[in-house]
């Protein structure tokens, strides 16, 4: 059952709209986590600290932090593979091109799919960049996120990165959030305005609020 429901257009829809609102919840949670280094480099280094303590003693240490991403990784795989195969269908059910693009298509619909390999490719440079340190500038301290931020968005290929990726996921919010909304069941005539605004308030709130950061970081703000 489970493997005709996922070979169905609407099965992969679904896939898509379910990891789609995972991850948005997930961003949700990263921004206003991020917004902390506004209050000092004590008050954010604290919070990545209590990250890997949420659930303790129950839970040991680090444990809940690898749970979240174990689930973000099931659901970014889930909305790829699902996102290509649909590609894949679309094309082979239209192999030859429309003579007249969709005019009222919006710029977010079109670059989707670019939108996505750009995320993608942005996820594997960010934990490059702060999980890791393989990538990073200058000297990676472990355990100091603050001092790592601010030495990431004191390049200004780290900016215009982290600020390419973050109107990516504006434009790819406030398609996608209406769109799963509609495979989901929950959009109607009569929602479709309220849907739109939405979608439009969400990805302007998230893109305004990731883009602070370096923002303030450029800025001398945040130094």
């Amino acid at each position: 059952m489970a493997r005709t429901v996922w070979d169905s257009t609407v099965g992969k829809k679904t896939v898509m709209a379910v990891s789609g609102i995972v991850m948005l919840l997930y961003l949700v949670a990263h921004m206003i986590g991020n917004l902390k280094i506004f209050f000092g480099a004590g008050e954010f280094n604290h919070y990545a600290h209590w990250l890997r303590t949420v659930g303790e003693p129950f839970m040991h240490y680090e444990w809940t932090l690898w749970l979240v991403r174990v689930v973000l990784v099931v659901a970014v795989i889930a909305h790829a593979v699902s996102a290509y195969q649909l590609s894949r269908r679309d094309i082979k059910a239209r192999p030859s091109k429309y003579v007249h693009k969709k005019a009222r298509t919006s710029y977010a619909t079109r670059t989707m799919r670019w939108g996505g390999v750009i995320l993608a490719l942005f996820i594997v440079w960010h934990l490059l960049d702060l999980t890791t340190g393989t990538v990073h500038s200058g000297g990676f301290e472990s355990g100091k996120p603050y001092q790592n931020v601010v030495d990431t968005f004191s390049t200004w290929y780290g900016n215009v990165i982290y600020i390419v990726a973050m109107l990516a996921v504006g434009l790819h919010i406030r398609h996608g959030f209406w769109s799963a909304a509609q495979t989901l069941g929950v959009g109607s005539r009569t929602r479709d305005r309220a849907l739109k605004t939405t979608a439009n308030a969400l990805a302007l709130l998230l893109t305004a609020g990731f883009l602070a950061v370096p923002v303030g970081v450029m800025t001398g703000v945040v130094s």
